[in-house]
């Protein structure tokens, strides 16, 4: 029936009502809070693009997660910057990295808190890139690994000589460089292994490589933790809205860019095919990033596939609403919660966001 007998605003006259017949819910067990783990005690440094966000020691960070559990958010997602950086990541995989330091004193102190890991190379490369970089000249990934990074050359500069020898994996020439796909597997596989050992429950591959999921699955697997979930973040896209994580991270390329490995912003079924091949190859649980840009993938990723779906709310689109507030444009908390209920009506059932505290306290 149509109005005058239908009236729709009749549900919307009173706070009640309009709770009552709310679609779309938002609650704490919903959120996964990101923090970025650094070197040293007592460090609680302010990442100046994203107010409210720090990087924190290993102690720090065991303070942040018993806030974290505090408010009801039931997981973190860990971030590592380490004391040095390789041309092979050794940081991401060695036993002693700091996300592996920073899990295991997390898992002591905040037992019942979920720690998902992220797998990456980026933050570990010399060079900023989310793989082994090739040159000309490649050689096997064992050979790269057992050399130490002190013989690794970097870049000549022009005044070596426009013949100088360039270590296989060291940082190419920006004209003269590829992301080595397959080699970079091992490295991911070996960081995922290390990752769960340390006490990371769920492993979370974002370098957007061909074959990562597999990769990671068998040497999970082979290492005995086959109960060990996978939540790829299998669209990511090539995106602007990054800026201010690549402050928070210092994992911004040394040249290039990634628009090689991840998506085109401008294809949805290219993002659809990716989701299937991660599932294919063993995903558990699947992302879309960002997610306010790309809700669109979200619907469609939701209407297709029945696996748990996440989306990121990334470091731009906090810092967006967050410049914005400052600047008394717009009401913080409530485009805080409205940002994060578009997310979920897409269809994420999990949001990875750095507002899972603010938004915590507010749903209460």
């Amino acid at each position: 029936m149509a109005f005058p007998v239908t009236r729709l605003r009749r549900l919307r006259r009173t706070a009640q009502l309009r709770d009552m017949v709310r679609e779309t819910r938002l609650t704490p067990e919903a959120f996964v809070y990101p923090m970025f783990v650094c070197p040293g005690e007592g460090v609680r440094k302010a990442i100046g693009s994203m107010p409210g966000v720090f990087n924190l020691s290993v102690d720090e960070a065991v303070k942040e997660a018993h806030d974290v559990h505090s408010l009801g958010v039931p997981a973190v997602i860990l971030f590592g910057l380490p004391e040095k950086k390789d041309e092979v990541a050794t940081g991401a995989w060695a036993d002693d990295g700091i996300v592996q330091q920073a899990a295991r004193a997390l898992k002591r102190a905040v037992p019942e808190l979920v720690l998902m890991g992220d797998v990456c190379l980026c933050e570990y490369m010399s060079h900023g890139h989310c793989g082994i970089v090739r040159g000309a000249s490649p050689k096997s990934l064992g050979a790269a690994v057992a050399e130490p990074a002190a013989k690794s050359r970097v870049v000549p500069s022009e005044t070596e000589g426009k013949n100088s020898k360039v270590a296989s994996f060291a940082p190419a020439a920006p004209a003269d460089y590829e992301i080595d796909n397959d080699a970079s597997l091992e490295l991911l596989a070996r960081t995922s292994v290390s990752l769960t050992r340390a006490g990371i429950d769920i492993i979370a591959p974002s370098d957007m490589m061909d074959g990562r999921v597999a990769a990671i699955r068998r040497a999970l697997d082979d290492a005995n933790f086959i109960n060990t979930p996978i939540l790829s973040y299998a669209a990511k896209f090539a995106s602007g809205f990054y800026g201010p994580f690549r402050e928070a991270a210092d994992s911004a390329p040394q040249f290039g860019d990634r628009r090689s490995y991840q998506m085109d912003g401008a294809n949805l079924r290219e993002a659809i095919r990716e989701i299937e091949l991660d599932i294919e190859e063993g995903a558990d649980m699947i992302m879309v990033k960002p997610a306010m840009p790309y809700l669109d993938v979200i619907a469609a990723a939701r209407d297709r596939f029945d696996l748990p779906l996440a989306a990121y709310q990334v470091s731009g689109e906090y810092a967006m609403i967050e410049a914005a507030a400052r600047n008394g444009w717009i009401e913080r908390d409530r485009v805080m919660m409205e940002s994060l209920v578009s997310i979920r009506r897409a269809g994420a059932s999990i949001i990875l966001t750095y507002y899972a505290k603010e938004a915590a306290k507010l749903l209460g």
